[in-house]
């Protein structure tokens, strides 16, 4: 099974549907890499501070070794992690996670978040966090500038592909696109029918930046990191919108709510270790949800952000 993928400005495709690798515990995630390999994804979305690019990279190995992929089959997303903006730290960092993956080139590579904050050597701690080794919050004052500057060197060295951004406001980005030597191919942002952020994404997808929706399930992603608004919050595969659609089109709730972004041509990344909701969350542009549905599901916006530095206790209000 495959799916569909999106042209990026640099002139590569990328999957529609991706394998999520947030939350993916060390102990299973290489045969879940592997095995979703053996479903038909292709592109994975990683990043060092999620602490499991090794396994993931053993995970690819073995579908490698086996034959089941070459390495050109795949679409390997990571991100560059706060404390490593600076801009002599971005290649140090990058070639990094390139021997934890154990590949030669990231397709794609995101500055994770909007914020520079002080750099702490992997050796000290490794995967990073958001504070330092006093374990408090303290910040560079690397300028984004410096930072896309640094990405822009990985694609001139080959080590990325393609570079891209996540959790950038729309200003920010038009910001960077005034000094971009290279345009950034993709914004990834959370995106659910809580928080459809439609501004953010028609501005995206005008200026040919590919976006990419993560915690596409809404509050579902949150549940086990105790956040209170994801508790208080009815779950979208409960919500009767969503389970009606479901219904009509005899698909899970799932599929409706990942077909409503793909439909859209905005990219998905779940995952799951149940071999049937793997297939399923693959098989997501096989069948068409109709205009009125669309906007239905899109009227359940409630504004309603879940990853926020904020709801983790610290305090970075970039959003």
């Amino acid at each position: 099974m495959s799916t569909p993928s999106i042209k990026l400005s640099s002139g590569y495709e990328m999957p529609l549907v991706g394998f999520g690798l947030w939350k993916v515990n060390n102990d299973t995630c290489a045969d879940q890499v592997y095995n979703a390999i053996k479903t038909g994804y292709r592109c994975f979305d990683g990043a060092c501070d999620y602490g499991n690019e090794v396994e993931a990279g053993q995970g690819v190995a073995r579908a490698i070794q086996e034959g089941i992929v070459k390495r050109e089959d795949l679409f390997i997303v990571s991100k560059l992690w706060n404390s490593f903006h600076d801009g002599d730290r971005v290649e140090p960092i990058a070639r990094k996670q390139l021997a934890d993956w154990g590949i030669d080139y990231f397709d794609l590579y995101i500055v994770h978040f909007p914020i520079a904050l002080k750099y702490v050597d992997p050796s000290v701690r490794y995967p990073p966090s958001w504070t330092s080794e006093d374990d408090k919050l303290e910040l560079s004052n690397a300028s984004i500038q410096e930072t896309w500057t640094a990405m822009e060197t990985l694609v001139d060295k080959k080590l990325a592909r393609s570079i891209g951004v996540s959790n950038f406001s729309a200003q920010l980005v038009m910001d960077l696109l005034r000094y971009a030597r290279i345009r950034p191919a993709t914004l990834q942002i959370e995106h659910h029918p809580y928080l459809t952020q439609t501004r953010l994404v028609e501005y995206a997808q005008k200026e040919g930046i590919a976006v990419t929706a993560y915690s596409s399930f809404g509050p579902l992603s949150f549940l086990e990191l105790d956040l209170k608004d994801a508790h208080s919050t009815p779950l979208l595969f409960e919500h009767p919108v969503i389970t009606e659609i479901a219904t009509k089109h005899d698909r899970t709730p799932a599929q409706v709510l990942l077909r409503w972004s793909t439909q859209r041509n905005i990219a998905v990344i779940p995952k799951s270790n149940n071999p049937t909701r793997l297939a399923q969350n693959l098989d997501v542009t096989s069948f068409d949800l109709e205009a009125g549905e669309i906007e239905a599901i899109a009227a359940l916006d409630k504004n309603l952000r879940f990853n926020d530095p904020i709801a983790y206790g610290l305090y970075v209000p970039i959003f």
